[in-house]
């Protein structure tokens, strides 16, 4: 039977091959995959469609459902109407599915010795295995340190290294759900669908993919579609596709989806700024932790989602890939890396792959705009002109010192970077290669450079050249050593400053615009 699927906002039909198994089905809170899911199943016969939720059958519907959607409650409630041996106050759904267990293994037991009575001499093999039985095998495979009594017409549960004995009420949640997904599986309609909500929900992402590789495995006749916010989990099932939901357009009952292309080579980071945004997305460096770049660009790109990656030359390859996807998603993608020691050939091949670079060296320079200095001066009443001058000849008197060492550290950069491009080729042999290694050390003059490097960088300091000046200085220390944060009147605290400069992006003043436009301009922007 053809996997059928809602209608959709762009009028093209999304065809899915009539064999696939499984459907998983992600978006952003809010984008209305949980509708989407719902209008597969309405697709569907009644009959057909099995929901499982391990969050319900747990701790209940809660407060944003008023009925219980999930099956086995609904299983429980028909087979307890009928002649039984199930008890009559189980609190949640997972009870409930214990109950039902526990019922056919003691129904089984009784239709075996009633057998027995009835022609001893026929009966001489044991009852068959029970789902009960095919679940406690496969569960104590997830969790081997687990054993399980069966006394008194329940189950109890024990551990290895130790005597202490107890019932299903003191299992970890995660115990729980594997246990509750790989019974009420094996309750599912024949050639069913199976609907998961959050299959990762209570699962160590070490037995995640083998746990529902176990329960497709007990159903190989039932299709599944997962509604997930792990974007690990797709990869985890095969025969599967994915569809990224977008948006919905409720009143039409249409959504805006996509399906997403198989082995397209996407990371975790790329699939997050897909899915969590509906903004242009900038890939940056750091952390969102201690990185003043996940911090300051935010405030200052505030039409864009930020996504830091770390390192820069993940910034390049997401932005790359990003955009080589343009097809398929539609959204804007930049990204952010430091100009550190790079040189203009090697920034305008960055910028032309939609990198942006500043007209400084790294993140701290921009705090050293003249705009933004004068600024926060500004805004904490000094005089901005002589705190910015201030601020300049400090600087300037810090590189001055330091020229010939980043010039040195400029000429490694640019040397690496030349011996990377131009021994990257084929060579018939080494005799071959070993002559290009030897017109290379020639033609790159090391020394040359450096020497010129020197004499720009002394230019630059001696005519007071400002901005020359963070183009190319990297220096970490260059907020405490300029001293800047003392001129404000801010305790010389380099984080004063730094908190000083985000508190104003964060308000909407003239300040505030004043930064914004500083750093913007920086990127060319």
């Amino acid at each position: 039977m053809p996997f059928s699927l809602p209608a959709s906002a762009s009028g093209q039909p999304v065809a899915l091959p009539d064999t696939l198994r499984c459907l998983t089905v992600i978006g952003a809170n809010g984008s209305g995959k949980s509708r989407f899911t719902d209008a597969i199943a309405a697709m569907r016969q009644p009959e057909d469609v099995f929901r499982l939720s391990a969050l319900e059958a747990i701790y209940g519907a809660g407060a944003r459902a008023e009925t219980s959607r999930e099956a086995v409650g609904a299983l429980f409630a028909k087979r307890s109407a009928s002649p039984s041996f199930l008890h009559n106050n189980p609190s949640n759904g997972f009870e409930k599915l214990l109950a039902l267990l526990l019922n056919e293994e003691i129904a089984n037991l009784v239709e075996f010795k009633m057998a027995a009575l009835d022609a001893p001499a026929s009966v001489t093999a044991p009852p068959s295995r029970t789902k009960l039985d095919k679940v406690l095998k496969l569960w104590r495979e997830i969790f081997p340190d687990n054993q399980v009594l069966r006394q008194g017409g329940r189950l109890m549960f024990t551990r290895e290294d130790t005597d202490d004995t107890y019932s299903q009420l003191r299992l970890s949640d995660g115990e729980k759900t594997v246990l509750y997904y790989l019974g009420a599986v094996l309750y599912a309609p024949d050639r069913g669908y199976v609907f998961v909500d959050a299959p990762e929900m209570f699962l160590h992402p070490s037995v995640l993919k083998r746990v529902w590789d176990m329960v497709e495995e007990l159903r190989p006749d039932c299709r599944f579609i997962y509604t997930t916010h792990d974007l690990d989990f797709p990869g985890s099932r095969t025969n599967n596709a994915t569809i990224w939901v977008k948006g919905c357009k409720a009143a039409e009952n249409r959504w805006d989806y996509e399906l997403l292309p198989r082995d397209a080579g996407i990371s975790e980071e790329i699939y997050m700024a897909i899915i969590g945004s509906r903004k242009p997305v900038l890939f940056i460096e750091g952390d969102t932790i201690h990185s003043i770049d996940a911090k300051l660009y935010p405030l200052v790109f505030k039409d864009f989602t930020v996504k830091p990656l770390g390192s820069c030359d993940k910034v390049i390859e997401a932005t790359r890939a990003f955009n080589d996807l343009r097809g398929f998603h539609h959204l804007e993608s930049r990204g952010i890396v430091d100009r550190d020691r790079r040189d203009d050939h090697e920034v305008e091949y960055l910028r032309g792959k939609r990198v942006f670079v500043p007209e400084v060296a790294e993140v701290e320079n921009i705090l050293m705009l003249e705009e933004v200095v004068k600024a926060v001066a500004s805004h904490c009443g000094k005089n901005e002109s002589k705190v910015f001058e201030s601020v300049k000849r400090s600087i300037i008197g810090q590189f001055r010192k330091d020229l010939h060492q980043q010039a040195m550290q400029h000429t490694r950069h640019r040397v690496k970077r030349m011996m990377e491009y131009r021994t990257d080729g084929k060579f018939s042999n080494i005799n071959a290669f070993e002559e290009h290694l030897h017109s290379l050390v020639r033609e790159v003059n090391a020394r040359g450079l450096y020497e010129r490097l020197c004499r720009e960088f002394s230019i630059a300091a001696q005519t007071g050249d400002y901005a020359a000046v963070l183009k190319v200085y990297n220096q970490k220390s260059m907020v405490p050593g300029s001293n800047v944060a003392n001129l404000c009147g801010l305790n010389g605290s380099k984080r004063a400053y730094i908190d000083t400069i985000l508190a104003i992006l964060r308000s909407n003043t003239a300040q505030a615009e004043r930064i914004r436009l500083a750093i913007t301009s920086c990127f060319g922007l």
